[in-house]
């Protein structure tokens, strides 16, 4: 129901679904072809044909292709997962992408405003995502970043990345969309990633929601922003986003607090941290202390603190990063004329280099804290392993793994 808050076990599902995600990220970011790109095409072909891909569209749009030269070293150099939250977040939410958000948005209202009560989703939100992804479509004519989209996830699947169900499923999913039309092989292009259009949507899901919001008949999100605007939010509505709820709230913490309760595995009650005394750094009261939340501290003690809604959680669904959805929901704020953060970031941190990372998550295992793989991502399980190694020491267990942890691990685990 539009407007009414997500059932408990509604959230439940989407904390299982975080969970599989989590144990997907907790292995490497790229394994290693087993076979040359030409017989790689010739294997996946029956696989594209069980799954209704015409030979025809098939051979026409596979073979003779040659591998996409920039994927391999774009899949390991990231910006979500290799930069700081602030830098990452900083760095696209700047003055000058807010104010061309804003005339933007003016230039588009009705639009905007038809899609948003149409799917019930924030159409500032949607412009965020549009900002983010495209810089509000101006990037979708730079051929150098906007490609045919059908050689670029062949050579993703090819690569055998971490994500190499999700690959294959994108490329029968692009040969489908051509297959489908209006655009043929040449004319379905996006990024390296195999992403689609204004709001940068990858082949599955354009498959599963992708929306004629213009009524001409067609589906392009590259050339419509109607149609990019309205599977977007379609998508994010399948993803459980709840009409009229905040993605969340900067919140303080008061001395002494236990920030083992900063996990995202169990949400509670507005009313829960706020009887533990967390209050939102505007001095406003919170307005549904029923609603589910969870605490997230990204940066240590001594960065900001929110409280998180379980649309939060959506923006997840849309780019697992967690950089990414608080760059989304960051420039949400400040697209309807909210400030920064109120308290900063612990911008002098130094952080410990890929290998002392991985150290880290063996001395974690070592002391039968950590399961995971030992990859170098530190992501939510890696710091929860951490905030459990902090508490056993007494120290506040706020999860920030910093050069220092490094260090204190390396002793410990000695």
């Amino acid at each position: 129901m539009r407007g009414s808050v997500t059932s408990w076990s509604g959230t439940a599902k989407m904390f299982r679904w975080i969970a599989l995600l989590l144990m997907i990220l907790a292995v490497p970011a790229q394994a290693q072809p087993i076979e040359s790109f030409d017989s790689f095409i010739a294997s996946f072909r029956p696989k594209a044909l069980a799954a209704g891909v015409s030979a025809s569209v098939y051979d026409a749009n596979m073979v003779g292709l040659t591998a996409d030269p920039r994927v391999p070293n774009l899949v390991t150099s990231q910006p979500e997962f290799t930069t700081s939250m602030w830098d990452y977040i900083e760095g696209r939410v700047t003055s000058g992408r807010i104010e061309r958000g804003k005339a933007a948005i003016a230039r588009n209202s009705d639009l905007f405003n038809k899609i948003g009560q149409a799917y019930g989703v924030d159409p500032y939100l949607l412009g965020a995502i549009w900002g983010m992804e495209t810089d509000y479509g101006s990037v979708l004519s730079n051929t150098k970043l906007i490609q045919p989209i059908v050689r670029a996830l062949a050579t993703l699947v090819h690569q055998r990345r971490t994500r190499l169900v999700e690959d294959e499923a994108d490329l029968i999913a692009a040969l489908q969309l051509v297959q489908r039309g209006p655009l043929d092989g040449q004319h379905l292009v996006g990024s390296w990633a195999g992403a689609i259009g204004h709001l940068q949507v990858n082949p599955s899901s354009v498959v599963a929601y992708g929306t004629d919001g213009d009524g001409d008949g067609r589906i392009d999100l590259h050339n419509s922003l109607a149609d990019a605007l309205a599977t977007s939010a379609k998508f994010i509505r399948a993803l459980g986003y709840q009409p009229s709820v905040d993605w969340g709230f900067e919140v303080s913490v008061p001395a002494g607090f236990d920030y083992l309760l900063a996990t995202r595995t169990q949400m509670q009650p507005v009313s829960f941290f706020a009887n533990k005394g967390v209050a939102r750094v505007s001095g406003r009261p919170f307005a549904d202390p029923k609603l589910p939340v969870f605490l997230y501290v990204p940066a240590g003690k001594d960065g900001p603190k929110f409280l998180m809604t379980q649309n939060y959680l959506v923006l997840k669904g849309y780019n697992f990063s967690d950089s990414y959805a608080m760059s989304v929901a960051h420039m949400t704020d400040r697209l309807k004329g909210g400030g920064s953060f109120v308290n900063d970031w612990p911008r002098k941190t130094t952080f410990p280099n890929l290998a002392q990372r991985k150290g880290i998550q063996q001395a974690l295992i070592k002391l039968g804290l950590y399961q995971g793989a030992v990859d170098g991502r530190l992501g939510p399980v890696s710091q929860e392993a951490y905030a459990r190694f902090q508490a056993s020491r007494g120290e506040v267990a706020d999860g920030f793994i910093t050069k220092a942890s490094y260090d204190a691990l390396a002793a410990a685990a000695r």
